[in-house]
């Protein structure tokens, strides 16, 4: 979401007190505990629980939820990977809900070594999650854009951060060896549906944009998503609110 702080002052706040959401994910927060405000922390009733990194203005992960949850989990047990602020787990008795932000890799060669050692260390604590027996929903962005359709110019960028072939088959090994669903697409298979685009030019206009944000899932909960959508009418950031709805008591 580019920042939680900068979202509320664009009205990310009433926005969200019309969802009447059960359950909400941020990624991006860019914010220490001390940010967050108390409209902000638990917004219209909701119970919000937040991991932001150690570094100041970066990263962080949020959940949102009407019903306080059973248990929370902070982090994937990685040190380095944890101070970054990039998983937390809502438990709701044998449902998981978790918020998750991939790097991005663009910044710089650096950055992009260290999105392929998250990938690498990922997996594992991800296969973990799915061979539990829970059902899962991990929201997220995970910062890959997985095949043709889901980039706009997708020819121009198989070079670059997000649309490499390292990453769309490390994507790949998630649905096919993991068994994961991505429920979007499981429900709506249209071309140009976008969560991502870049504040240069006349992207958003154009919707020259990227399949960024994912809700990927157990196959037992993906069966019960019923429909999809993604908000463009307002701009709280540079990503796109994912709407998913199941029919599924939490």
């Amino acid at each position: 979401m580019n920042g939680i702080r900068s979202a509320v002052a664009k009205g990310f706040l009433d926005w969200l007190a019309l969802q009447n959401a059960d359950v909400v994910c941020l990624q991006e927060l860019k914010a220490q505990p001390g940010d967050i405000t108390e409209s902000a922390r638990n917004p219209g009733g909701l119970c919000g629980h937040f991991h932001c990194a150690v570094r100041p203005g970066y990263s962080g992960v949020g959940i949102y939820s009407k019903r306080a949850p059973d248990e929370i989990r902070e982090g994937i047990g990685i040190p380095d990977i944890d101070a970054e602020g990039r998983y937390i787990e809502a438990r709701y008795g044998n449902l998981s809900v978790v918020s998750f932000y991939v790097p991005s890799g663009s910044s710089s060669p650096e950055r992009l070594q260290i999105k392929f050692g998250f990938l690498e260390r990922a997996i594992a604590p991800l296969h973990q999650l799915r061979l539990s027996g829970r059902e899962v929903v991990i929201c997220g962005d995970w910062n890959i854009a997985h095949k043709e359709i889901d980039l706009k110019n997708w020819r121009s960028n198989q070079k670059n951060p997000g649309f490499l072939p390292e990453e769309r088959a490390w994507l790949s090994g998630v649905f096919d060896h993991l068994g994961y669903v991505d429920v979007f697409r499981r429900v709506d298979t249209r071309p140009e549906q976008y969560t991502w685009w870049s504040n240069r030019g006349q992207a958003w206009a154009k919707n020259v944009g990227w399949r960024l944000d994912y809700q990927i899932a157990t196959p037992g909960i993906a069966a019960h998503a019923r429909s999809v959508s993604i908000y463009k009418d307002q701009r709280f950031s540079d990503h796109a609110p994912l709407t998913i709805d199941y029919d599924y008591p939490l």
